[in-house]
């Protein structure tokens, strides 16, 4: 795997966290940060309401099979994703 682009980690998590309504906890979460799991505000809802904000904020598109409990399980694993969809361009 490639390592994290730090930037791409930083704007994920700003959306995360306008997202999710978690501005008060910012400052804890990084890319080992579990979501699914980890984060109570993070449901079901939650990850459609985060895949909507990433293509607004971002510009990318997410298929229906990229949308998975293993995409949403760290941050990291989310900004990846992102990641490889903005070089993809």
């Amino acid at each position: 795997m490639d390592v994290l682009n730090d930037e791409t980690v930083g704007r994920v998590k700003a959306v995360l966290v306008t997202t999710l309504g978690v501005e008060d906890r910012a400052d804890t979460i990084d890319a080992s940060t579990p979501l699914l799991g980890g984060l109570p505000e993070m449901d079901s809802l939650a990850v459609l309401e985060l895949v909507e904000a990433l293509h607004s904020e971002l510009g990318i598109t997410m298929d229906d099979d990229e949308i998975n409990a293993e995409v949403f399980e760290t941050l990291g694993s989310l900004a990846a994703l992102v990641d490889s969809k903005l070089r993809a361009g």
